[in-house]
């Protein structure tokens, strides 16, 4: 993610909610015959966005997270709150997500082009494919045929992982979605692009016993993040290529240069940190890997029962 803003979130996640890995069946070539330029509209869609504004793909790929990790793919996160329901959206943890017009963007075109036809939580997985293969990551074939959710509650986004997690409670999170180890960590491969706020790791920078983090770069933090900091725009890149999606991600931890506790702790753990090692050298392997979990993570609570909403942002 080019830049992304990652706001504070819950320190320990207090429940873990269960979302189902889903029966229902996907098909890569689902709008063949309905709407056999869907894919190529949301293409045009977002690498228009992308060029306007370098942020988007980063905003994308994390939106797709925040949407699947919370009632499964159902694109419950684009819901509005109303004055009787606060929505997703407006959780803690997805205050900061943004570029939702894009999105929005895709459907009034695919609304023109293929009337009630292409689901929202469709349109948000092809989107979040193709921002990593714009960024020169991997390319998959998406599984389609998903419905939208009705329901969205901004309290459910407790059950998000936290950038102050330890490996146990985020393996214990990925395992109650369908997802193993190597799941978390080539997915946490994703932050390869990306920008965080000093509220996301700062706390870690006045933790003395914390000796997994780089002296010298817990130096540069220290810098941008100072203990009395005003800088609401202040931070740091996930990585060093934060524009390009590729394995730095993964040679920086073993470094100890990871941003997030979270994904320092991956190398800390005997359980993942050979896995992070074999991405850091073999940059081919991770996007293998990478695809095959995205498309893993595209099935998880995926609803039969929905609907194909005609705006995003509100149901039917």
């Amino acid at each position: 993610m080019s830049k992304i803003t990652i706001s504070a979130v819950v320190a320990f996640l207090l429940i873990l909610a269960v979302v189902p890995f889903s029966r229902a069946a996907l098909n890569a070539h689902y709008y063949d015959q309905t709407c056999p330029q869907a894919e190529s509209i949301i293409f045009q869609t977002i690498r228009n966005a992308s060029i306007y504004d370098p942020k988007v793909p980063a905003r994308l790929l994390r939106m797709f997270f925040h949407d699947c990790f919370i009632r499964g793919c159902d694109a419950s996160l684009l819901l509005d709150s109303t004055p009787g329901n606060k929505a997703e959206k407006d959780g803690p943890p997805n205050v900061s997500v943004r570029s939702f017009y894009v999105i929005d963007d895709a459907k009034t075109k695919l609304e023109k082009a293929c009337p009630r036809t292409v689901s929202c939580s469709d349109v948000l997985a092809i989107a979040a494919r193709d921002v990593v293969a714009m960024s020169r990551g991997p390319w998959w074939h998406v599984l389609k045929g998903r419905k939208d959710g009705r329901v969205s509650k901004a309290n459910e986004t407790i059950n998000l992982p936290s950038p102050f997690s330890n490996t146990t409670t985020l393996i214990q999170s990925f395992a109650k979605r369908g997802l193993n180890v190597k799941d978390l960590v080539t997915l946490s491969g994703g932050h390869t692009l990306g920008f965080s706020h000093c509220s996301s790791f700062s706390a870690r920078l006045q933790n003395s016993t914390d000796t997994s983090i780089n002296s010298e770069f817990a130096m540069s933090l220290r810098k941008k993040c100072p203990l009395h900091n005003k800088d609401r725009n202040a931070g740091e890149f996930l990585d060093s290529t934060s524009a390009k999606f590729d394995n730095d991600y993964y040679k920086r931890i073993t470094m100890g240069k990871g941003v997030f506790g979270s994904d320092q702790a991956l190398y800390g753990d005997d359980r993942t940190k050979s896995i992070v090692d074999s991405y850091a050298k073999d940059e081919k392997r991770f996007f293998t890997e990478f695809a095959a979990s995205m498309v893993k993570l595209g099935n998880v609570g995926v609803i039969e029962d929905g609907e194909i909403r005609v705006k995003c942002s509100i149901v039917n």
